[in-house]
Parts: C-alpha cells; sequence; structure tokens
C-alpha cells in the first residue's frame, strides 16, 4: 500500500481518538462543574446482600460543616445510571449532594431475583440509608427522583420509609409512572400515600404506559393528554382525598400546600407535551424538577431552572458516538495494514459500476421487500403471546436478558429472509452473468475466514478498551438519549454470548446483501448507493415509528397492533442500521470481503444491547 493511503489511514485514526478524547474531556467538564463536583463511582453490598452500584455527586459546597441537601435519582427499566445524566448534571451545579443508582438486575448492580422484584426499592431505599450516613448531607433535606420503573422504585422506597422509627424521604419526584392513588388494602379508597412528604408527579400527554383513566370493564375512557382532569390526578392534587368530597379542579403547574400531621406539605402537576422516553433528554422535565426541589429542599446555590448545561455534556457525548464509529472503522483498517492481516486486503479496489434496467429492479424491489418483511416481523413478534414470558423477564427461560433475545430474534429472523433473498438472487441473474461467490467475496476461503474472526474480535476489544480508559479517568461514556455505548462487568460478555449467534445471522447477512450484491452506482455515484442503502436499512422500524406516533398524537392512543414499549425499542435502531450499512461498506470495498463489517457489528451491539438492559433471575 502507498505511504500516502497509509498516512492518510493514521491520519482518520487519529482523528477518531482525537474526537472520543474530546468527547470525554467536555462531558466530564459539565457533569463535574468544571472540577467543582468531585465524582466517585461506588458498588457496595446493601443491606439486601447485594450489590449496588451508583455514581456519587459531592460539590465543594457540601461538607460537614455546611450539609447540603440530597436527591437520590433512578433510571426506568432496561436502563441504567447515566441515563440521569440532565438531572444528577444539574443538581450537582446547584449544590446537591447526588447518587444515581443502577438499580438492582441494571447496569453493574447485582442481577434482580424474579420473587423480589421490588426489594428495598429495587435498591433505591438502600441508596437512601448511604446517604442518611454520609457526614456533609442534611438529613432532614434528602429526595428521591425517579423515571419509568425508577419512579416505582421512589414509590416502594416511600412504602418502607412509612415503616421506619425516622422517616428520611422528605420529597419526592415522580416522572412517568403514577402515584399511588387508592389504598387496596380498603376497598380502594383514595388516601394521602405520601403524608406529609412534599411530591412532584411528571405526567407526559404522549406517555406510552401510564396516566390513563379505565371503566370497570377495562375499557380506555381519557387519554394520557386528559390525565388532568381524572379522579386520579384531583386526588393526588388535594392531597388524597375522594373526590367526591371537593369541587374545586386544580391545575397543571400550580403549588399547592395543605397541613398534613402539622407539617406542610405540597403537591404538583406536570403535563409536559412529551413521550415518555423523552423525559430524560427534556429540558422542560429537567426544569420542572429544579424547581420542585429548589421549592422543597432549597438549592443550596440558586440557579435559575431554565439555566441548564447539560445540553452541552449530551453534545460531547454524542460526539464520542461518532468517534466510536469511526474508531470501528479506522483500527480495523491499520490492522489491515499488519503483516498477519493484510493478506485480506484486495491489491485493487474494484470500481462501482451502474446496474442494468433489470439489476434496478431486482435492487429496489429487494430493497422494498426486505424493509416490508422487517416491518410486518416485529409487529408479528411483539403479538407473540407465547414469548411474552421471555421477552419481560416473567418466567424462567434461557434467556436472562429478555429484551435483548427479542431484538436479536428479529434481528436474525431478518438475515435469514436477506440470505434466502440474496440465493435466490444468485441463482436467477448473478450466476448466469458469470460472477462466482468467490468473486463477491462470500466464499474468502478457510484461512481469510479464520482472520476474519480474528480481526472482528481484535476491533471490538480496541474499541471497547477505550470505552473502558474514558470511563475510569473520565467517568463518561458515548451515548445519546437511548442509545448509550458504554463499560460493563465482566458478566455482560456472558450475556451477550446467548445473543451473539442471532446478531451474526442478521448483520452478516445485511452485510452480503448491502455489498456482495448491492454495491454499485447511482446517478453515477456509489456514496449515493451506500446512502439509499443506509436508509433502507432502518426503513422497516422508520416506518413502524412514524405510524405509532402519528397515531398516538392524533388520536390519544397507541395503535392497537404495537405496543408502547416495541416502539421504544426501535428507537436505537434508527441509528445502528444505517451505521452498520455504511461501516461494511467501508470495510468491504477494501477487502472484498462482508463478513469482516458483519462480524464486527454483530459482536458491538450484542454488547451494547447486554451492557444496557434488566437481568433477572429465576
Amino acid at each position: 500500500m502507498s505511504t500516502p493511503v497509509l498516512r492518510r489511514n493514521g491520519f482518520w485514526f487519529a482523528v477518531a481518538l482525537i474526537i472520543c478524547l474530546v468527547s470525554a474531556i467536555g462531558a466530564a467538564t459539565v457533569q463535574s462543574d468544571r472540577g467543582n463536583v468531585d465524582i466517585k463511582d461506588m458498588q457496595w453490598e446493601t443491606s439486601s446482600g447485594r450489590m449496588l452500584n451508583a455514581l456519587l455527586f459531592r460539590p465543594d459546597t457540601a461538607t460537614a460543616d455546611t450539609p447540603a441537601p440530597a436527591v437520590v435519582v433512578s433510571h426506568g427499566w432496561w436502563n441504567n445510571r447515566e441515563m440521569q445524566d440532565a438531572n444528577y448534571t444539574e443538581l450537582a451545579r446547584r449544590g446537591y449532594v447526588v447518587v444515581s443508582i443502577d438499580m438492582y438486575g441494571h447496569g453493574n448492580s447485582d442481577p434482580l431475583p424474579s420473587e423480589e422484584i421490588a426489594v428495598n426499592g429495587t435498591g433505591m431505599y438502600d441508596a437512601v440509608q448511604l446517604v442518611a450516613d454520609l457526614p456533609y448531607v442534611d438529613t432532614e433535606r434528602i429526595g428521591v427522583e425517579g423515571h419509568s420503573n425508577g419512579a416505582r422504585a421512589a414509590n416502594f422506597s416511600i412504602g418502607i420509609d412509612n415503616t421506619v422509627e425516622t422517616p428520611l424521604i422528605a420529597a419526592a419526584f415522580l416522572v412517568d409512572n403514577e402515584a399511588f392513588y387508592t389504598d387496596s388494602a380498603n376497598d380502594n379508597a383514595y388516601f394521602n400515600y405520601y403524608g406529609s412528604r412534599d411530591v412532584g408527579l411528571v405526567a407526559d400527554q404522549y406517555d406510552e404506559f401510564f396516566f390513563r383513566s379505565y371503566s370497570p370493564e377495562g375499557e380506555a375512557l381519557t387519554p394520557p393528554r386528559d390525565f388532568a382532569t381524572t379522579p386520579n390526578a384531583q386526588s393526588f392534587l388535594h392531597f388524597g382525598a375522594d373526590p367526591s368530597t371537593f369541587d374545586d379542579v386544580r391545575e397543571p403547574g400550580e403549588y399547592y400546600s395543605q397541613d398534613v400531621d402539622g407539617e406542610e406539605a405540597v403537591r404538583v402537576l406536570y403535563t409536559p407535551n412529551e413521550i415518555h422516553p423523552w423525559s430524560t433528554v427534556s429540558a422542560t422535565t429537567v426544569g420542572s424538577m429544579l424547581e420542585f426541589f429548589e421549592t422543597t429542599l432549597g438549592a443550596p446555590d440558586t440557579i435559575a431552572p431554565d439555566d441548564q448545561v447539560w445540553q452541552t455534556k449530551e453534545f460531547f457525548n454524542a460526539l464520542g458516538l461518532i468517534g466510536f464509529g469511526m474508531f470501528l472503522v479506522t483500527f480495523t483498517k491499520v490492522l489491515l495494514r499488519t503483516p498477519f492481516f493484510a493478506t485480506l486486503r484486495v491489491k485493487e479496489v474494484k470500481k462501482a459500476v451502474a446496474l442494468d434496467k433489470a439489476g434496478h429492479g431486482w435492487f429496489w424491489g429487494g430493497l422494498v421487500f426486505l424493509a416490508i418483511v422487517s416491518a410486518w416481523s416485529y409487529v408479528w413478534l411483539s403479538n407473540r403471546e407465547g414469548l411474552s414470558g421471555t421477552v419481560f423477564n416473567a418466567a424462567p427461560s434461557f434467556w436472562p436478558q429478555g429484551a435483548v433475545f427479542f431484538i436479536a430474534l428479529w434481528a436474525a429472523i431478518n438475515g435469514v429472509v436477506a440470505l434466502a433473498l440474496m440465493t435466490v438472487i444468485y441463482l436467477v441473474r448473478v450466476r448466469k452473468q458469470g460472477t462466482s461467490l468467490r468473486d463477491l467475496g462470500v466464499l474468502p476461503g478457510w484461512g481469510a475466514a479464520g482472520k476474519t474472526i480474528l480481526l472482528g474480535i481484535a476491533t471490538t476489544a480496541a474499541a471497547f478498551t477505550v470505552v473502558f480508559i474514558v470511563d475510569y479517568f473520565f467517568k463518561t461514556d458515548f451515548r445519546y438519549w437511548v442509545l448509550a455505548v458504554k463499560w460493563f462487568p465482566a458478566d455482560k460478555i456472558g450475556y451477550a454470548l446467548y445473543v451473539i449467534p442471532l446478531f451474526l445471522i442478521y448483520f452478516i447477512g445485511n452485510s452480503i446483501a448491502v455489498n456482495a450484491f448491492s454495491r454499485f452506482t447511482l446517478f453515477g455515484k456509489e456514496w449515493v448507493n451506500t446512502a439509499v442503502l443506509a436508509l433502507f436499512n432502518a426503513m422497516g422500524p422508520l416506518v413502524l415509528v412514524i405510524w405509532q406516533y402519528s397515531t398516538f398524537f392524533s388520536t390519544g392512543y397507541l395503535t392497537d397492533q404495537l405496543g408502547g414499549i416495541f416502539s421504544i425499542w426501535l428507537f436505537p435502531t434508527l441509528v445502528l442500521l444505517p451505521v452498520a450499512a455504511i461501516i461494511s461498506r467501508k470495510l468491504y470495498r477494501e477487502t472484498n470481503n462482508p463478513y469482516i463489517g458483519g462480524i464486527i457489528m454483530a459482536l458491538v451491539v450484542a454488547l451494547i444491547s447486554s451492557s444496557n438492559t434488566l437481568v433477572t433471575t429465576f
């Protein structure tokens, strides 16, 4: 390979590393408030008898002489502690001590036994007890905040707190999960579960799961956008009173206070125009949270709720995702220029040529067919009742991570269909043109196959080594919203092994389809062909997301055929699938080998998935 090419590859490899470094430094600077907040990665065995992992944020102003209020924050189901980064960044910046937990079964905490699904608030109350022992925390001002299942964890924690001699929780902010309105032990009568604590509730107008009212027969009567008018919402704002006992209607966004057991308590309801997962990256909801805790606990450093900097951290985290993707390509190319892997490169990159009219028919027809199969198979799988016990970790199963298994199974089905279609195209068209599978790179030879596998493993290991280094030195990772590349303990590798075979079927099949059978020019440009393939890789999920949310926004209800969590699980695929087409194409051009990109993407996606979900044991 010529010196200019070597220099070019080295240049872009260096750029990838620099982007990852800039991402880490930038995100760390923001979340530490330019060094004014000390951040510790904690793991300890709790009174529940299992290991809990959390990030501790201690502002410089929090000392034994000047103890600060504290807030324990929690992510939702199938997520991890870093999903609270907007909240912990802004709270710590204002002088609060913050602990962001990995709930049991999530992130880097111990797996969650199915029979102890709510143990100690799924870990939240264990964290509250830890916080109460910190010498620089004002134990009279401890709050809890959680999103989705994190809000349920807060509810469970308050239930535990109600039973202790000296309650610890003074305020709770519940985001995107129901408050407790009625007492099941008392004929479901309305009651004040929260006592004299201050409580805020965020009920998204387009929440996929909660804030509907139902008839006795289970029929939905009101959509989430009408929640504020329902008896549950009004009872909450009236401190648990039965709606039949009052006539006034209380409004969202207003703070209501009342004397409860000799103490003044606060209730407030927020109803932002958002969907369930968006609350984690919503300036509106973050601002509401900051306003609530400033009102109830008092902020040591008074900063306006709308003065937020977490978006800058989000930018740097997202920049890291770009650097991570670039690293996968550039590091692979660096290895391809070592003596061991050099035999995988082609001597000369073949130029892409235009297709004839019949070829265009096969190409566009195949794209549409595979997009339809992708969308249909996802909906079909989501409605298989026999899978629900496994998918939602509700029944014993071979698969320890049900959500990841669902996505991997869907991927494998689409991989098989793609391989079948390529077989038909080869037999009907390509072979008759005198092109063999070896010419296409589908049969690289046994020697090349072994090196291909080693190359894929080496690149993946190197990429996640960068992630580990970034976490160790900067306590950051690479993420945006629901897509996260984060560090993980060794057990996640074991969980990934369960689904790697399924992901290999898809990503190898996809790479063969995208490259061996679809590399040519469109409008005279190969990059146009790559862009079209990247778009159609995600076309099925994209259509489903548009269908789901256009229906939801126009009617107030989800489609009957696709549950809310299934549409949310599609969001990461809208990024990963186009990226897979681009990465595999860049590597195929230099190697005529569709397996390199397929293996790398399968390993990376399996590790990303397995480190960002729930593990339940039976």
